[in-house]
């Protein structure tokens, strides 16, 4: 009885796959015939704030939402250089890519002018974020970096002409094996630094 049960089965399966191929068989070949999730095809374009009809769900029909309670936004800074008539304020954003040293290389320089208070800044600035792997005197043999190897001495080779924007860069997105630091120091802090480690490459 079990075995009839399962052919009566297979008998039904095949008699059912027959009628949608002699179904799809009879439509024209540019007929794409039932469409499963059809959201998927044919998404809607929604419009930041407001559609012509209404987002029905959320509040004032609204597409973009609010931010969650308690959100901490991500600032952009904005920093004033220099004193009396000649203070600026800039921006201080940076959106080169990480992959995309050599644009920094060439486009970035320092906006913080050069000062015996700025320069002491970015020495405790260094001491508290790079001396670890990079040593007090940028040498490369901090205790860290002993474990490391292979960390680069500021004072030789290529790294004494290391420009403004290639260390901020190496600063803001890491290379190597060393860790971006983009997320836990300002942007005028990483100037300050960068600042500092221009000395140390005089060795």
């Amino acid at each position: 009885m079990g075995m009839i049960k399962k052919y009566r089965s297979v008998t039904a399966l095949a008699i059912i796959g027959l009628l949608f191929a002699g179904t799809a068989c009879k439509k024209g070949h540019d007929n794409t015939g039932v469409e499963y999730a059809p959201q998927m095809y044919e998404a809607v374009g929604y419009e930041p704030y407001r559609q012509i009809r209404p987002n029905t769900i959320n509040p004032e029909g609204l597409n973009m939402r609010l931010p969650a309670r308690g959100t901490v936004a991500r600032p952009n800074y904005h920093t004033k250089f220099g004193s009396g008539a000649s203070a600026t304020t800039d921006l201080m954003i940076y959106n080169i890519p990480a992959d995309s040293i050599g644009m920094a290389e060439r486009v970035l320089t320092n906006p913080i002018p050069d000062s015996e208070k700025s320069l002491a800044e970015g020495q405790v600035l260094y001491t508290r974020y790079c001396s670890h792997c990079h040593g007090a005197k940028g040498k490369g043999d901090g205790l860290v970096g002993k474990e490391y190897k292979g960390v680069p001495n500021y004072s030789s080779d290529a790294y004494k002409t290391m420009n403004d924007g290639h260390i901020f860069h190496v600063i803001t997105h890491g290379k190597g094996r060393m860790w971006p630091h983009g997320s836990q120091i300002t942007p005028e802090d990483r100037w300050k630094i960068v600042q500092y480690v221009h000395k140390l490459q005089q060795g």
